[in-house]
């Protein structure tokens, strides 16, 4: 595909010698995991993160003497027993004082899991792309990613491309084109039959998706935007504080037609969901299991893929294991081994490519995508370097 191609020309253009190995990975895979690869260790300074990065042998144990070394001193059993009973509580506290304010709008989401949309309509989007003119890129830049997310898509081509063109899932169209795509009927997913079940939110959908950890919305409203125009379809959105769901719901994009936003706490399997089992196509779960306790995450992820319908898929983003948001944490926050709370008393874990992979296995789901995604964020004002570590998976329920 068109993503596909462009990342194969940029990555071409960035070839190295043997001597710079090391700044580069030796798997670059095709897709938009970011395409920056750092190959003149004189020029790190000269954007703000470089992908695919390789650590050496001594960082890597640089990076795991400095976790034994902050995970010395415990907290103390009363202190973590509060954190985990109050764990709503102190998420509530952080959306009261952030609001929408904290989280930069997911807008990278569709280049990373297209798989949100409907397969119909990303075998459109894919046609359409092959079909229309491209805008012609010069360098491997337009892939780069920003600060400790990626750069807004949507903003990214409409600065680079003019106001004459949008973009959905990374490819550019001209209005007329994009405004013809959505405009298209969704064909109803073949044998699906609600018949006899209570009316339920989003009943009436063919294609429904639920994101797990909605917080204030900022992949709901990029979904959202994508999909309002789509028919049959529908996105769930749950959080356990309170204070995110009902700033979800005051958001001026929030539908309901469209939307379901609710608060559930996921660790309650006596909870019920508003909706029945095997009736969900897509569970997006990014940067939410981290903060729950590492003995309740196996009860989680077994019951969301009760959730999934025979096919679904599992879209998983985390913290990885050594990430320097790991290796920042002082003595005396770690809770147990790579599980820390935060001053704020909110809580994460950081996880490696095998337990993930443990996880949703045990739960039923096979293995379509399991990346460590290794990245240097620089700050070039104060000449810093930071080794981001984040595990990306795709995982489906058995046919």
């Amino acid at each position: 595909n068109f993503i596909t191609r462009l990342s194969a020309l940029c990555l071409r253009k960035s070839k190295t010698p043997k001597s710079c190995n090391r700044h580069q990975s030796s798997r670059r895979p095709a897709v938009p995991l970011g395409s920056r690869i750092l190959t003149d260790p004189s020029k790190v300074f000269e954007h703000n993160m470089w992908d695919h990065m390789q650590w050496s042998q001594e960082e890597e144990e640089n990076a795991k003497e400095k976790a034994a070394e902050n995970s010395l001193v415990k907290v103390q059993w009363e202190d973590q027993d509060k954190y985990e009973r109050e764990a709503s509580k102190y998420w509530n506290e952080f959306y009261k004082t952030h609001k929408n304010n904290f989280f930069k709008d997911r807008n990278w989401l569709f280049l990373e899991f297209p798989e949100i949309l409907p397969e119909k309509r990303r075998e459109e989007l894919k046609t359409e792309a092959r079909s229309s003119e491209c805008t012609k890129i010069n360098s491997a830049d337009r892939f780069s990613h920003k600060n400790e997310v990626f750069e807004e898509g949507e903003k990214y081509w409409k600065k680079n491309d003019g106001g004459g063109s949008t973009s959905v899932q990374g490819h550019v169209y001209n209005k007329n084109e994009a405004k013809s795509l959505t405009d298209n009927p969704q064909v109803k997913n073949c044998g699906e039959e609600l018949g006899g079940l209570e009316s339920f939110p989003g009943s009436d959908a063919t294609y429904r998706i639920l994101e797990v950890g909605c917080g204030a919305g900022n992949s709901v409203f990029p979904i959202l935007k994508v999909l309002c125009n789509t028919p049959g379809t529908f996105l769930y959105c749950c959080d356990f504080a309170s204070g995110a769901v009902e700033l979800v719901k005051s958001h001026s994009s929030y539908n309901s037609a469209w939307c379901s936003a609710f608060v559930h706490d996921v660790c309650d399997d006596a909870l019920p969901y508003p909706f029945p089992d095997e009736i969900l196509d897509v569970i997006l779960l990014v940067f939410v299991l981290s903060t729950i306790h590492p003995d309740r995450m196996q009860g989680v992820v077994n019951r969301l893929a009760k959730l999934l319908k025979p096919g679904g898929m599992l879209l998983f983003r985390d913290y990885g294991r050594y990430d320097t948001a790991q290796l920042r944490f002082k003595k005396g926050h770690c809770l147990s081994e790579n599980f820390y709370v935060r001053g704020d008393g909110t809580r994460v874990y950081f996880f490696t490519k095998g337990e993930v992979w443990n996880m949703f296995n045990l739960a039923g789901l096979t293995e379509v995508q399991n990346l460590v995604d290794r990245r240097l964020q620089v700050n070039r004002k104060k000449k810093v370097k930071m080794q981001r570590v984040w595990i990306q998976s795709k995982f489906q329920k058995p046919l």
